[in-house]
């Protein structure tokens, strides 16, 4: 069968620890040794299968268990039997069945999409509008403590052509932060330089430390203080030139319509992990540009596999202006879980033309790196 009518009759779960080569410190925590991720698997009555991943964070979206337990137990009553092409009802039915989640829910749109791709023999941003860009620059996150080997891994990046760069801060003391900001303004100026507290700061210490980071005017300031204080976010606008960007702040629609309101940014990140699919980011994007809100397109500690669901809703979703962060693929994993590289050319993420999301999980790999499976 070749149509989306066909159902779905296989749903298979993995939970992975892919190893990474470094520590990365953000503002409200550590990843090393590994990043955990859960994969799911959709196969339809014609033998087609798509694939989704799941990338939480225990401090900023949820865990890998909860994840792992809400597709396994909750979503998969949901999925099994439905057809293919009825996205729509299957996601509006996971958004009432399980609160929170979002990553799950993010890894099952991108699974129904993947394989709807597949059967029909088109590419994920198809489904989502069409695509409005070819190729989306790359940023990379900046955040090792070992500062030394951020040096090697800037050296790196300017040779392979990346021009973007978000120093993430507030993880170490004010001096470590500025004396990172000068060495990268002395010895790497051609890169655009992003920053990024992720809630590192207190509430006391934040306007201070923010206007100081202001005077090397990056591109932006991201999150600097916890998610719940709104009020010292727009604050923090109003004393700077600089851009204040949000992004533990705004989940989803809901939370966008409200910063809006409340004129807590200038823009907002906009994670599939965080607003529960690609859709729902769509809509984020959509709502910031409204009131006249910039976006850019971020990411958790992800394998290539949630990259590229990212990078076909960026491809779709002319809102977002400021480019994206899918470098840990190519970057940060000892090794990727796709059969083929994620493909990033000249400091330029490659938007797919390929059926579905336009690579695949190497079984094997998932084998290899799988903490518990469920089919």
């Amino acid at each position: 069968m070749s149509d989306l009518s066909q159902t779905i009759t296989g749903f298979d779960v993995w939970h992975l620890a892919v190893p990474v080569v470094s520590a990365r410190d953000h503002g409200i925590g550590r990843v090393e040794g590994s990043c955990e991720i859960v994969v799911l698997r959709l196969t339809s009555e014609s033998g087609d299968q798509g694939f989704g991943e799941a990338s939480p964070w225990s401090v900023f979206t949820g865990t890998p268990e909860a994840t792992y337990a809400a597709l396994d137990r909750y979503l998969r009553p949901l999925v099994v039997g439905q057809k293919v092409g009825d996205r729509a009802a299957i996601m509006a039915k996971a958004q009432r069945a399980v609160a929170h989640c979002t990553e799950a829910k993010a890894a099952l749109e991108s699974a129904l999409l993947d394989l709807a791709g597949h059967i029909a023999g088109l590419p994920v941003w198809a489904f989502l509008g069409g695509k409005c860009r070819d190729t989306i620059p790359l940023s990379c996150s900046i955040a090792n403590p070992d500062f030394d080997a951020d040096i090697a891994l800037m050296e790196r990046l300017r040779a392979d052509g990346v021009g973007l760069i978000k120093l993430k801060t507030g993880f170490k003391d004010h001096a470590f932060d500025v004396m990172r900001l000068e060495r990268i303004a002395q010895d790497f100026p051609e890169f655009g330089v992003r920053v990024d507290y992720n809630q590192g700061l207190e509430i006391e210490e934040a306007i201070p430390r923010v206007l100081d980071v202001a005077q090397f005017q990056p591109d932006f300031i991201e999150q600097p203080v916890r998610f719940h204080h709104f009020d010292m976010m727009a604050q923090l606008r109003g004393m700077t030139d600089v851009p204040l960007l949000a992004d533990e702040s705004v989940f989803g629609p809901e939370d966008m319509v409200r910063a809006a309101r409340e004129g807590i940014c200038d823009g907002v990140s906009i994670k599939i992990m965080k607003s529960g699919g690609l859709a729902r980011g769509q809509s984020v994007a959509r709502i910031a540009a409204a009131n006249g809100l910039m976006a850019y397109g971020g990411d958790m500690f992800e394998a290539g596999l949630a990259h590229l669901a990212g990078t076909h809703m960026i491809a779709a979703t002319p809102e977002i202006t400021l480019g994206c962060e899918f470098y840990q693929a190519s970057y940060f994993l000892t090794e990727d879980i796709l059969e083929t590289p994620f493909q990033v050319e000249n400091g330029q993420v490659v938007v797919p033309d390929s059926p579905g999301l336009g690579a695949r999980p190497d079984l094997d790999k998932m084998k290899r790196f799988s903490v518990r499976t469920s089919s």
